[in-house]
């Protein structure tokens, strides 16, 4: 048997790979910036579950939702990142690039619902354009779904499914316009209210995941002589308290500009919001702001105001952010500036891609793909018999890849073959996406990332057999006792 040694290093490797969307280069880039969760600070997983606990007791104690539900706990992996929730039918789904519901992805409460039961909602597993989501995902202006793209919102998924399974257990009436709302605003509030800071704060290591790679990363950028900002949403002490432990006290000596509580989206296109300086002390000052001085902090402002007192704009600015519309597409869009979207769920997907497990199901997968196209011509009934089986085992074989990754939802990139929604808004809006910001540690500051060529489909005949780069070089027998039964025909 070959040495899996070679493998773990291509395994190892694409833990820290920068993967490219469009071409982009480091030697153009002059200008870093940061959002700060889940970009340069990254959570360990009690931090969702105490959302879920404290909006759960929110729900309980402020909305009189049943004591009943302290019963339930939290589930980190029941939900994946990017699903959509139908408000008014209160499901839960994943929806590829092409508006399609992935069959067997829809949940009510915390049970599949039939293919058939949907397929009747729907009329069929198209969702039209008027009721998607909005452009930053939100469920507003008469669409009904609600995008989760925020890794925040993992906890907010599992609470609404969680509350809508205690009410049909108990055969509850209620409306489900009326639960999103309530547990929207409970998760709401335990951010708002800074529940949740303080609680970091007083047990910041129990919390926060130390670091020291975003440090090395900001020192490397500063010895090279970017310059370097934050914009985060959250507060200034809670910011503060959070780079102390990662970085040091100095850390905002590393930072041109920083910007808290910048109400992004709204910061990227509210032009009416000014810049108002805070003390070390949260004290908020009234001057006017006629520039954005290196350590200061700053409240709120908008994006327009920061161009125009900065200079920064164009493609030699990088920011770089954890959720796909609040903290990229803006930017990209309008404004031109280049773009790097920070994925943590990368590192489990590849991992996955290289078990043997998975690189056996999904070449018997594409084999047997191919086999239903080129031999469907075949018309007998004997034929017919043995295509029939290939479509039930392909059936079987994505239904296990799906759960390789997710029981319920599967893949965060795909559903089944295509590409999901939140893959296709990734390509859009990222020039660049990595697992943290860690990975650029490996690579110089005049780097060029280049996207693969991948094949059109009207490409595809005249390109060379395409393998998953990084998959293990395993030897793979494919079975063939159907495929002599039709060529003995």
């Amino acid at each position: 048997m070959k040495s899996l040694v070679p493998n773990v290093i291509i395994i190892l490797t694409y833990y820290y790979t920068i993967f490219a969307n469009n071409q982009m280069s480091l030697q153009d880039i002059e200008i870093y910036g940061f959002d700060y969760d889940y970009t340069l600070a990254f959570y360990s997983s009690h931090l969702h579950t105490l959302i879920f606990n404290i909006a759960r007791d929110i729900l309980i104690d402020e909305h009189r939702y049943p004591e009943g539900l302290k019963e339930y706990d939290y589930m980190p992996n029941f939900v994946i990142r990017g699903l959509h929730y139908d408000v008014q039918k209160a499901l839960l789904m994943k929806i590829d690039a092409f508006h399609y519901i992935q069959l067997g992805t829809v949940y009510r409460g915390l049970n599949p619902v039939p293919e058939k039961e949907v397929i009747a909602m729907y009329e069929g597993s198209h969702v039209p354009l008027e009721i998607m989501s909005d452009f930053y995902g939100k469920s507003s202006h008469g669409h009904t779904m609600k995008q989760f793209m925020d890794i925040f919102s993992l906890p907010e998924m599992t609470l609404l499914s969680c509350v809508n399974d205690y009410f049909l257990k108990h055969n509850i009436d209620y409306e489900p316009v009326h639960l999103y709302k309530d547990v929207k605003e409970a998760i709401g509030d335990v951010h708002v209210r800074g529940i949740m800071y303080r609680a970091v704060e007083a047990d910041i290591e129990k919390y926060i995941c130390y670091g020291e790679q975003t440090h090395a990363v900001l020192r490397k950028l500063s010895k090279n002589g970017k310059k370097m900002f934050l914009i985060t949403n959250s507060p200034f002490d809670f910011v503060d308290r959070g780079m102390n432990y990662i970085v040091g006290k100095d850390w905002r000596d590393l930072f041109d500009v920083v910007i808290v509580q910048a109400d992004k989206p709204g910061f990227f296109n509210d032009r009416r919001k000014p810049f108002r300086r805070v003390t070390d002390k949260g004290v908020l000052l009234w001057d006017r702001i006629h520039h954005l001085e290196k350590g200061q902090i700053y409240k709120q402002g908008n994006l327009y105001e920061f161009l125009r007192l900065t200079g920064w704009r164009g493609s030699k600015v990088l920011y770089f952010g954890d959720h796909i519309y609040s903290d990229l597409a803006d930017l990209t869009l309008k404004h031109g500036w280049r773009t790097g979207a920070i994925i943590p769920e990368l590192r489990k997907e590849i991992k996955i891609m290289n078990t043997e497990e998975y690189v056996h199901t999904m070449t018997w997968l594409q084999a047997l793909t191919g086999l239903l196209e080129q031999m469907q011509v075949h018309r007998d009934p004997a034929s017919q018999t043995v295509i029939q089986q290939w479509i039930n085992e392909r059936e079987e074989m994505r239904l296990r890849t799906k759960d390789i990754f997710n029981a319920q939802f599967g893949s965060l990139f795909r559903t089944y073959h295509n590409p999901t929604y939140f893959s296709r808004r990734l390509s859009r809006f990222a020039d660049i996406y990595m697992p943290s910001l860690s990975c650029l540690l490996n690579y110089d500051l005049q780097h060029t990332f280049y996207p693969r060529r991948t094949p059109l489909q009207h490409e595809s005949p005249i390109w060379p057999e395409q393998t998953s780069t990084g998959a293990m070089n395993i030897p793979f027998q494919t079975p063939n006792r159907h495929i002599r039964k039709i060529s003995e025909e």
